[in-house]
This record gives structure tokens, sequence and C-alpha cells, in this order.
């Protein structure tokens, strides 16, 4: 936001007009520019017209929920997500995470902690369209795989498999690194999430993941388990 670049707009969705208030504050005096809503349906309109940087997402909304903005905005673009919800309640946790939000925040929090992780989640948003920018193939052919980086679509025999974000980015960054061991960090900083909640939940994509791509998820044969270390895709034999 140096110079005279336009500052990034982040959408706030939140139907807490306190909650909304402070991270605003909080944001703006950050140099960010700052949107606001407060139930899911005026939330998506808003952020489909501007097309913020980074959405700020409460997942308990009126009128349509978190979880379902997030599927339909997603849908439309790869903007970062961080999602907001209360501290104790583990099931809007683990659905924030599945869905593929690139952070989780619980209630009550410090807006300063707030405006760190949206600058962390900004930063490895740039990392990551910097490489999607790099000169790189298209497509790449892993066997009977086929994963289509424009289009943010994989194919297996040519019919396409449904992954979530999370997902896609795991077997893109995998596929990328073809036949190279890439330790649990490794892989975690490539994938943009935050370590110590996506550590937490790194197997559970993987296996989802092989559900979706193995034909026999119990012996994979695209993406390995390296014990003690990480994970690798191989071209199956």
């Amino acid at each position: 936001m140096a110079g005279n670049a336009s500052p990034d707009r982040i959408l706030l969705i939140d139907d807490e007009q306190a909650i909304v208030d402070v991270l605003g504050t909080y944001l703006r005096e950050e140099g960010f520019a700052v949107s606001e809503a407060f139930d899911g349906s005026a939330g998506l309109e808003l952020a489909l017209r501007e097309r913020p940087a980074l959405v700020i997402l409460d997942i308990n909304l009126p009128k349509l929920h978190g979880s379902e903005l997030f599927r339909r905005l997603r849908e439309v673009y790869d903007v970062p997500v961080i999602m907001l919800t209360a501290r104790s309640n583990e099931i809007d946790r683990v659905v924030g995470l599945e869905l593929g939000a690139d952070d989780y925040i619980g209630k009550p929090f410090s807006p300063r902690e707030v405006v760190a992780r949206v600058k962390t989640v900004l930063r490895r948003s740039r990392q990551r369209s910097d490489e999607t920018q790099a000169p790189r193939t298209r497509s790449q052919h892993v066997g009977a795989l086929e994963i289509d980086r424009a289009a943010h679509v994989v194919r297996r025999n040519g019919t396409g498999v449904a992954l979530t974000p999370t997902e896609f980015r795991i077997l893109e960054t995998l596929a990328r690194h073809l036949g190279q061991v890439l330790t649990r960090e490794q892989l975690i900083e490539k994938t943009s999430r935050d370590g110590d909640i996506f550590d937490r939940t790194l197997d559970r994509h993987v296996a989802n993941l092989r559900h979706k791509i193995e034909e026999n998820p119990s012996h994979p044969t695209f993406v390995l388990t390296v014990h003690a270390v990480g994970y690798k895709m191989v071209e199956p034999a």
C-alpha cells in the first residue's frame, strides 16, 4: 500500500455491529479500504460487485449462512477468506477449514491479531498469485489425472473431479514438485495455510483428496506418504 497504489479493500461481513465497527477502525488505521455488510445476502452482493482483496466472514450470518456464501463466492473467484466464529463452536471451525478458508479466528479476539492475520494472508495470496503468473504449463498430466491450473479443474480419465480449493492447492503443489518429497512444513507454506491450524488438518485433507483421485485410497498410487517426513506425488507405475 506504499506510494500511489490504491489501498487493498477488505470486506467485513458480520451481523454484530460492534465487531464491524472495531475491526473497520483498526483496518482503516493500517491503510486498508473497508466495506461492510451485516447479512450473508448483502455480503455476497457486495463481494461480487467490489471484488475485495480479502473477505473477513462470520460463519453464522442471517439471510445466507457463511458457509454457503463462501461456496458461492469461491465459485466466482479465488478471494482469500478469513472466517470468524465462536471459539467454542468446533463444528464451525471444521467446516471453515474443510471449505478451504485461508485462516480461522475464534471470538473473542484481539483486533490487532486480526489485522496481523489479514496482512499475512494477503502476503501469501500475492506469493501464490506470483507463482501462478510465472511461466508454467497450463495443464499437467500425471497418469490418468489432468490438472488444469488455469481453469482450476482436475479430471480423471477425462471426467471432472470435484475438489475443494484446499484439496486442489495440495494436489497442484505436489504435482509441481512431482517425485519430490515435500515436508509437512513445506506443503503447509506452499498451500498458504496458517501453520497451527492447518497442520492439525493436513492429513484429513490428503485423505479426502485420495478418496477422490485414487482407485483404492487405502493403497494410493498418486499421493504417497513418506513416513515421518511428508508427502510426494508420483507417476503411477
